[in-house]
């Protein structure tokens, strides 16, 4: 068997126990996908898009993934919801259950409970059919609601999402931006989510419209107890929005803890770059930026090591050989990186 073959089976990881506490438990999370080559299409590598993602999340509270593009954060999301197809390796417990342990007909009566808000409302919403149409369409198929109760029910939805009952027949084009990423809001609540991934829904929306929709979904959370995957790359959206947050960077997760703990006391060299890029509304004050050098490494062949140290100012010898572990710097702040060894 060849060394990529071997690299894609290998999956070792200790297996986390259920808390009650977490409607989602992710555990050493792996997508990893073929790289074709050859006259017969044979799998030369692997892109390593999410690589070892770890984390907890409560019920009812928002944790904000944040990185540079290409870094994996949409990947993550997909993954965990299983639109990506299988995982590569590690664990995804919603409510105590391996997501993908499950066949067809239990994870077709679980999907209601997982929903996801795309980052572009126009290519994710039906040109042919009306608005009512597309936030009612998964109700009407998972029999949510009595067939009577059909037509108010979608209207409470809406409501709530700060559109109007008119608007069931008028199609996606007839709306703004920000009236489209309310129907992708409507169209995911509809299905009475537990939990739901939005994925960048307000970075192709002007600042007033973002605030809008933020404070829409900080609202129907407290409505609906609703627990959010936020990722953005928005870090002051992130640090509004969410209770924890987790820094990616090619594949993997450098840092995680509570917001206010990760913008006080910023810990990875890479979390501290991107924490300096943050434009502060003081003409007289001026931020000490710290520019990374050279460009991210390919997932396809990251770098030995920790992953970062090809661009790491604070880069020591055996960052370049030795890939660092997860370690609790604080109470409910974790970082991965050589520099807080002990």
């Amino acid at each position: 068997m060849s060394d990529n073959n071997n690299l894609l089976i290998e999956n070792k990881f200790e297996p986390v126990t259920y808390d009650p506490q977490y409607i989602l438990m992710v555990n050493s999370l792996k997508k990893y996908f073929p790289i074709k080559g050859g006259m017969i299409s044979k799998t030369v590598g692997y892109v390593k898009a999410v690589d070892g993602v770890t984390f907890n999340l409560k019920r009812g509270t928002t944790m904000g993934l944040v990185g540079e593009s290409g870094c994996g954060k949409t990947t993550a999301g997909r993954t965990i919801l299983r639109l990506s197809g299988e995982k590569t390796g590690g664990q995804v417990l919603f409510n105590g259950q391996e997501v993908y342990d499950l066949s067809s007909k239990e994870m077709r009566a679980l999907r209601p409970k997982m929903q996801i808000i795309f980052q572009d409302p126009f290519s994710s919403l039906s040109p042919r059919l009306p608005v009512g149409e597309i936030i009612g369409e998964a109700v009407r198929e998972h029999n949510l609601v009595p067939k009577e109760e059909f037509d108010d029910y979608i209207d409470s939805i809406m409501d709530d999402c700060g559109l109007q009952p008119f608007h069931k027949d008028r199609y996606p084009h007839e709306f703004s931006g920000g009236q489209r990423q309310r129907i992708c809001i409507a169209r995911a609540l509809a299905l009475n989510p537990e939990f739901v991934v939005c994925d960048e829904p307000v970075s192709a929306l002007d600042v007033s419209i973002q605030a809008q929709i933020i404070n829409l979904l900080e609202e129907l959370q407290q409505k609906h107890n609703l627990t959010f995957l936020f990722i953005s790359h928005d870090l002051s959206v992130v640090e509004h929005i969410s209770d924890t947050v987790g820094v990616m960077y090619l594949g993997s997760l450098v840092e995680y803890g509570k917001t206010e703990d990760i913008f006080r006391n910023p810990l990875h060299p890479y979390t501290k770059a991107l924490f300096s890029a943050i434009p502060v509304p003081d003409p007289d004050f001026k931020m000490k930026r710290i520019v990374l050098e050279g460009s991210i490494p390919s997932p396809a062949n990251p770098p030995k090591g920790c992953k970062f140290h090809t661009r790491c100012a604070n880069c020591m010898a055996r960052c370049k050989e030795e890939t660092p572990v997860q370690r609790e710097i604080e109470p409910g702040h974790y970082v991965v990186c050589h520099l807080y060894d002990k």
